[in-house]
């Protein structure tokens, strides 16, 4: 038996305050072996994220994916505080299953998922939405730069820009924050340390941005996300997360990444230059400027994707490209060809 109405029906649900969503899944089942620091790198990244973010403008969520009951109750601790606004209990589901739950439901403008192993820095919110907006293309935007970003899925950037002067090699802004991140993924820096030296890059104004992202981290239009929230079978790897990664690009949209570094790969070893950090907080001086965009026809996909692909993959084209755009010979004859 019903009696009455519902007060809430027809209510139109919105929340005006929040602009930028930021997804965190979690999965630490225990504290021994390989998780045995996790849970303490987990309490740095939230750490970061509550002291670098408007709080005002941020909805915080995160999916708990299966954690023990220690990182359970300080989750619920955190949403009983009001320190994040949203709190997903699950099983294991997998890691990009675990994010799609954190998608449906809202309608921000910008959505940041990051893994749990992320200690953002200061002024990363801010100069996040400066590339949006200097970019009208930007799809993604990451945060960490990486010499081969261009490599991934950035075909249409490349193609985009390719006559045009503000696409360059630049030198790269930070090296030593940059070999901080190949370091934590086990990279022979003695043997690639050219990749310290140049990144490929657009500068508009005073706007400068990588071409390419990585996906432990990067911001999304929310748009771009609402055709890949569908199960995946896979609880991590096994190409799971390409969606991501192919995210811009299928919607004719660029993938970028700040020119300055503004997170850390922490991974599951705490070490003592993590609490050394220093955290600001941020109150953000600009807003997001939402361009629409349409999607490209199939045609025109497949030329910027497909057809210019293979012209770049021929050697005589891939390295004139690189070096008209600046890349020195002696770093040109290490690094193969631009596309995988």
């Amino acid at each position: 038996m019903r009696k009455g109405n519902n007060p809430n029906k027809d209510k139109v649900t919105s929340d005006d305050r929040f602009g930028h969503q930021i997804i965190i899944p979690v999965y630490i089942p225990n504290q021994k072996d390989y998780f045995k620091d996790a849970f303490k790198i987990f309490k740095k990244c939230l750490q970061s994220i509550l002291e670098t973010v408007d709080f005002d403008y941020t909805y915080i969520s995160i999916i708990n994916n299966g954690s023990c009951v220690e990182v359970e109750n300080y989750l619920s601790a955190l949403k009983s505080e009001n320190k994040i606004q949203e709190l997903i209990n699950s099983s294991n589901i997998g890691k990009l299953n675990a994010i799609y739950k954190g998608v449906v439901g809202h309608n921000f403008d910008l959505v940041t998922i990051a893994d749990a192993d992320t200690m953002f820095l200061s002024g990363w919110q801010q100069e996040t939405i400066r590339v949006f907006n200097a970019f009208p293309k930007a799809g993604t935007v990451g945060i960490v730069p990486q010499f081969n970003m261009y490599a991934n899925f950035c075909t249409n950037v490349i193609f985009d820009n390719f006559l045009q002067k503000r696409m360059q090699f630049f030198k790269v802004a930070e090296p030593k924050k940059m070999q901080k991140f190949y370091q934590s993924i086990g990279w022979n820096m003695k043997e690639d340390h050219y990749y310290l030296q140049y990144i490929l890059g657009l500068e508009k104004g005073e706007v400068k941005a990588c071409i390419g992202s990585s996906h432990f981290v990067a911001t999304y239009r929310k748009e771009i996300l609402n055709e890949i929230k569908k199960y995946i079978p896979a609880k991590m790897g096994n190409n799971s997360e390409r969606l991501l990664d192919m995210a811009a690009q299928n919607n004719g949209l660029w993938k970028l990444t700040t020119f300055k570094n503004y997170a850390y790969h922490m991974g599951n070893v705490y070490e003592d230059w993590m609490d050394e950090i220093i955290f600001s907080k941020m109150t953000l001086k600009i807003n997001y400027i939402n361009s629409k965009r349409n999607k490209p026809s199939k045609s025109i996909f497949l030329l910027k994707n497909k057809v210019f692909k293979r012209i770049m993959r021929i050697k005589l084209v891939n390295d004139s490209f690189f070096k008209i755009k600046g890349l020195p010979n002696s770093i040109l004859a290490k690094i193969g060809k631009i596309y995988y």
